[in-house]
């Protein structure tokens, strides 16, 4: 577990503090398993365009951006969106920048995130789900860690995970 638990927070993103998220990246090894924090901001903001539900947060260490993550809520926008989509959360990003690896901070961000979920900001749900590349056994042993389990569900190429909210 990371020495400085309480200091770990989040913060929305917003227009001072977007320049700093999107310098953050995972280390050369990692780019191909998630996407740039740029583009996930932009997936933010065309969802909200479009009035779909996205929560974008920078992750920190005390003032020090460390991380970044985004919540999902439904499907409204979404043509092709996996069955579990609809009516549940989805973890839809989450990285830790690739000096603050191996500290126990993607862990930290694991519990806030969920902690979040489950007050239910956009609405009810039964679960939360959150997919992954195949091959990214971090992630997998990660997230199976706070009880995720794999539905047998495809998002493209991406492993599909599902943890109840109930």
């Amino acid at each position: 577990m990371h020495k400085n638990d309480a200091q770990i927070h989040l913060r929305k993103v917003d227009g001072k503090n977007v320049w700093e998220l999107v310098e953050l990246q995972v280390r050369e090894d990692q780019r191909e398993f998630v996407a740039s924090n740029t583009v996930s901001i932009l997936e933010a903001y065309t969802t909200l365009a479009a009035g779909g539900h996205v929560l974008p947060f920078g992750v920190y260490d005390g003032e020090a951006p460390v991380g970044f993550l985004m919540i999902g809520y439904d499907c409204t926008d979404w043509e092709d969106a996996p069955e579990i989509a609809a009516g549940n959360y989805c973890l839809w990003r989450l990285m830790i920048d690739e000096r603050y690896q191996g500290q126990g901070l993607g862990k930290s961000a694991m519990e806030l995130a969920l902690a979040f979920i489950r007050t239910m900001p956009c609405g009810k749900a039964e679960r939360c789900w959150l997919s992954y590349e195949p091959e990214n056994a971090a992630a997998r042993t990660l997230y199976q860690s706070f009880g995720f389990r794999e539905t047998g569900e495809m998002d493209g190429r991406e492993v599909i995970s599902a943890l109840s909210l109930e």
